[in-house]
């Protein structure tokens, strides 16, 4: 894998391998937790915001203080002020193996002219209206399908793909068990 490119896709790839190093070197380093608070305002309605991590052995901030409306559409006897939860699910999905496309294609010297991923989950909602105890509550298939062009074969662009795929955190979140502890104070 080369370490150079002259691909310009906007990827500090000299950073990320510098990084790389760092934490390979120093391991506590790669511990990272990452925050959101969720505030209620109405019916189904919520805010979400994101602005503090910890990372690096320290605490950490975003360069601002990010917002995002959650709601259930018109269809659920909602306001629809913002995406349902599991459409945000899907944007996570997507713009974690998207940046990831970008980055390894940096890495590998392959241009990106355009890459587009439409995301699509299955979703029998009788699980959490509670109408069929045996439908589970999530997403029964989720579909990513890439549109990228870019001056590499359709083998190196399958390749590409893969390799997001294989370091995406939002792709591992979804196909793996995460431990999940919910407490009420």
């Amino acid at each position: 894998m080369s370490e150079t490119s002259t691909a310009s896709n906007g990827v500090n790839v000299e950073a990320l391998l510098g990084a790389r190093g760092a934490i390979t070197e120093n391991p506590d380093l790669a511990q990272f937790t990452w925050r959101a608070t969720n505030t209620w305002k109405n019916g189904t309605h919520s805010v979400a915001e994101v602005e503090n991590f910890y990372g690096l052995g320290a605490e950490q901030s975003h360069t601002r203080k990010f917002t995002f409306e959650g709601d259930h559409p018109l269809q659920f006897a909602a306001e629809d002020n913002g995406a349902t939860p599991v459409e945000t699910v899907l944007v996570a999905l997507g713009g974690c193996l998207t940046a990831g496309v970008a980055s390894i294609a940096q890495q590998r010297g392959i241009q990106l002219r355009s890459v587009k991923a439409t995301i699509e989950g299955d979703h029998d909602i009788r699980g959490i209206l509670g109408a069929d105890p045996e439908v589970r509550n999530g997403f029964n298939e989720v579909r990513v399908n890439y549109e990228i062009d870019a001056d590499a074969s359709p083998e190196d662009l399958q390749a590409l793909v893969a390799q997001s795929q294989k370091r995406s955190a939002v792709f591992d979140i979804l196909t793996n068990p995460t431990a999940v502890t919910v407490n009420v104070s």
